[in-house]
């Protein structure tokens, strides 16, 4: 562990594990720590994340937050829909091929801001390690990489909580009151991960796929008002003879077809759950899909 670092770009959700290290990295390194955000399309995750970031002492110059939505899919998500991309044989990546982007940006706000440090929270037993620091190394050879899964000494869940609330960091809770589900979310899919879905002798509960007898309870009444709305408006509008010119045609960006095509699946789902639910058992053979 070096600790000749001045300046660090570190990669902030500001979920519980990356507010972990980024007190970790503010009490161990002694270096001014600098958070990126990207905007791949989470939405209301956007705002907390900057105000916890500013409760655990980081300037507002140096927080962060870029939307990166258009080239997230264009540069990503399309071409890896066009090369079929799927890890071993059923996870779909949809969070993964976001970590090449995330790095590529650190990268660039590193060289902008000066800082000589870029640190991610990806444990030190999966594949999301790798993706960051090639991205990394092939974009800056010389940066220093911060890993704090493989230094610090945190080992469980629950050594996390007590480091969190050690130093006054804000915990959610769940409707039970417990810490929740791990959730990574963007304009592709939502990955959920810890608690009672790592155990596999369990049911996947009810109150986290949301689904009831085959549709899914969250947008049903949009959905109904949405069909009934646009029939209104086909039923009323004057009928057209010929096409709008191409240039008075409204076109969509491809990060605003992503989001269109996500909620329809969100709130359009129908039949069985388990057909817009993949549970997926990460394999940890050297590696897991992240």
């Amino acid at each position: 562990m070096s600790k000749d670092v001045k300046k660090v770009v570190l990669a902030y959700s500001g979920g519980l594990d990356t507010s972990i290290i980024l007190k970790w990295l503010q009490t161990t390194y002694r270096c001014e720590v600098v958070t990126f955000t990207a905007d791949l399309g989470q939405g209301e995750e956007l705002e907390p994340a900057r105000q916890k970031a500013l409760l655990l002492g980081i300037k507002p110059e140096n927080i962060f937050i870029e939307d990166v939505r258009e080239e997230f899919v264009r540069d990503y998500v399309f071409p890896m829909f066009r090369a079929n991309a799927v890890y071993e044989g059923q996870y779909l990546l949809g969070t993964s091929i976001a970590r090449p982007l995330i790095a590529k940006k650190q990268i660039e706000l590193a060289e902008k801001l000066g800082a000589d440090a870029v640190s991610h929270g990806a444990t030190g037993k999966g594949n999301d390690q790798v993706r960051y620091e090639l991205a990394y190394y092939a974009l800056k050879p010389d940066i220093t990489i911060i890993a704090p899964w493989r230094e610090w000494d945190l080992r469980s869940r629950e050594q996390l909580i007590a480091f969190a609330e050690a130093h006054q960091i804000p915990i959610a809770k769940d409707k039970r009151g417990e810490a929740p589900f791990s959730v990574d979310a963007n304009l592709l899919h939502a990955s959920s991960e810890g608690k009672v879905l790592e155990d596999p002798a369990l049911e996947v509960p009810d109150y986290h796929r949301r689904f009831r007898e085959g549709r899914c309870d969250r947008g049903r009444r949009q959905q109904i008002v949405a069909r009934d709305a646009v029939g209104e408006a086909q039923r009323t509008r004057p009928r057209q003879r010929h096409r709008a010119p191409r240039s008075r045609r409204k076109s969509f960006r491809r990060h605003e077809v992503a989001g269109h095509v996500r909620n329809a699946g969100r709130h359009h789902s129908a039949g069985s759950p388990s057909r817009h639910r993949i549970d997926y058992a990460r394999s940890r053979r050297g590696a897991s899909q992240g």
